[in-house]
């Protein structure tokens, strides 16, 4: 087979500078920004420089020792997100330390906007907490409903950059910030060190059309360099694609970032789809090399079935049992991260070598 070439043949983005005005003039509508015109001028100019020159990463430093390449200029951001990487690590391998639990709130709803009320996922999310902590563990909770109710919050979508060649998914994503197009407050350099430093991860997502949340699908799609991601960017010159699918060819071992910490799952409808996600999830989650805690720790069920959602809450309220499957599914993930980290646990294929591990 001959050496692969590059594609490119899709359309041309670049704007012009009426255009990229438009669009930025267009975030200071308020009145309020009235008066600061002059200012918004010299911002807006700015702004075209670093977008005209495709300024993505505006600081840069020399990689140094570690690296394939160590003269090569780095992003000092993605620097700072691999050391937290690499901290999160040390903590998660420290045998002396607190165990930690993750607890993912997959829901895009929250009181604190458009729907005026709490989500019911937020609620299983506090039932589990306890259970939890009462068994010894740290919990940290991600609360994905922020993505739509808190200022500066972003899960940008992942650019599929695996499809051009693995090594070039760099871990952690060197994709964003992008800062000559205004991609910037991506949250994902704050969320990989939580899955990282976890010992166990418990995702807690209601159904929207059969499928997860959009806030905990971003999530997920970003999460693809944490399987087989690339750890030196240095390595390809940053996006250079060529080198990438060279180093591909070459043999690339897929580095499962989070291989080994388990996981459990519950997953509530109202009137489908609950089985579907759950199975989903569970999937991705093993595809990564993370472990089930079982099934008892893969709860799904159905609040108010086919009732009005008006009362959904309600039907909550006094649907002890599902209260209960929670709480099992919480004591099963923490029984599993107890026992592995007491060597009582062995993961069935460990030592084992993928014959094919994309």
């Amino acid at each position: 087979m001959a050496a692969p070439d590059v594609r490119k043949e899709m359309p041309p983005v670049k704007l012009p500078r009426e255009e990229f005005e438009r669009r930025y003039r267009g975030r200071f509508v308020d009145p309020v920004f009235q008066p600061l015109q002059r200012e918004l001028d010299a911002i807006v100019a700015a702004a075209w420089d670093a977008y005209s020159h495709s300024r993505k990463a505006p600081l840069t430093r020399k990689a140094g020792a570690g690296f394939a390449d160590p003269e090569y200029e780095i992003a000092v951001d993605w620097l700072a997100a691999r050391e937290a990487i690499l901290e999160a690590q040390r903590r998660h391998d420290d045998a002396a330390a607190q165990p930690r639990i993750l607890i993912v709130n997959g829901s895009a709803r929250s009181e604190h906007t458009c729907p005026g009320e709490t989500s019911k996922t937020w609620r299983l999310v506090k039932l589990a907490e306890p259970v939890l902590a009462e068994m010894g563990f740290a919990v940290d909770i991600l609360d994905l409903s922020r993505l739509t109710s808190e200022y500066g919050r972003q899960i940008y979508p992942c650019k599929s950059c695996v499809a051009t060649a693995m090594p070039l998914c760099h871990w952690p994503c060197s994709c964003y910030p992008n800062h000559s197009l205004g991609q910037t407050d991506d949250w994902m350099n704050e969320i990989y060190p939580l899955w990282v430093a976890a010992h166990g991860i418990l995702i807690v997502a209601p159904v929207n059309w059969y499928h997860a949340p959009t806030p905990l699908k971003a999530m997920m799609d970003r999460l693809v360099c944490a399987d087989g991601g690339n750890p030196d960017p240095t390595s390809t010159h940053g996006k250079h694609a060529g080198q990438a699918k060279a180093l591909e060819l070459k043999g690339w071992p897929y580095p499962r970032h989070l291989a080994g910490r388990h996981f459990g799952l519950v997953i509530h409808g109202d009137s489908g789809g609950a089985e579907t996600l759950r199975r989903s999830l569970s999937d991705w989650l093993t595809d990564m090399a993370l472990i089930s805690a079982g099934r008892t720790a893969e709860a799904e069920g159905y609040i108010g079935y086919m009732e009005p959602y008006a009362t959904s809450h309600q039907a909550l309220d006094e649907d002890h049992e599902f209260h209960d499957e929670v709480r099992n599914a919480a004591r099963a993930l923490g029984n599993a991260v107890k026992l592995a980290r007491a060597g009582k646990l062995e993961n069935p294929a460990k030592g084992l070598v993928e014959p094919d591990p994309k």
